[in-house]
């Protein structure tokens, strides 16, 4: 797992999970207002809004990506 500075062309989206630097939290994002310059956040079950600059992306390989993944009950499918 890396992270990456959020720049200019890089998005974030609602609902992705990235790292807020200043608590050293991971957390969920509600809103990315670029013009403002600020994201707004869930964190500990609180909203957050800060400026981008003390946020990064987390990036994940793909070895991290397959590990993650659940295989589902086949009892259902057919």
């Amino acid at each position: 797992m890396e992270f990456q500075e959020i720049s200019e062309d890089l998005k974030v989206h609602p609902g992705e999970y990235i790292l807020h630097q200043p608590s050293q939290q991971i957390v969920l994002v509600g809103a990315f207002k670029k013009k403002e310059g600020l994201i707004k956040v869930l964190a500990r079950g609180r909203l957050m809004e800060d400026k981008i600059e003390n946020f990064k992306k987390i990036r994940l390989s793909r070895e991290e990506i397959k590990e993650k993944r659940l295989s589902r009950c086949k009892g259902c499918g057919s």
